[in-house]
């Protein structure tokens, strides 16, 4: 059984990463994609949409792994 304190340190991790994911990502994708085609933000945006699932997986696999 896992520890609801070692739930709760993970959860707390898992929303700060998110959070500072999405301010990262929006400013990176904000000074970067200034004036560049749609289909370029689209890209972007597309992939930096995807890539927080590795890391937040990774943050929960911890979060649930037994002793």
């Amino acid at each position: 059984m896992v520890s609801p304190f070692r739930r709760f340190i993970g959860m707390v991790f898992l929303v700060t990463f998110v959070l500072v994911y999405i301010f990262l990502a929006m400013v990176i994708g904000d000074i970067t994609m200034a004036g560049k085609h749609w289909s370029v933000k689209l890209i972007f945006f597309a992939i930096a949409g995807l890539i927080w699932v590795v890391p937040a997986g990774l943050i929960i696999s911890w979060t649930y792994k037994k002793r």
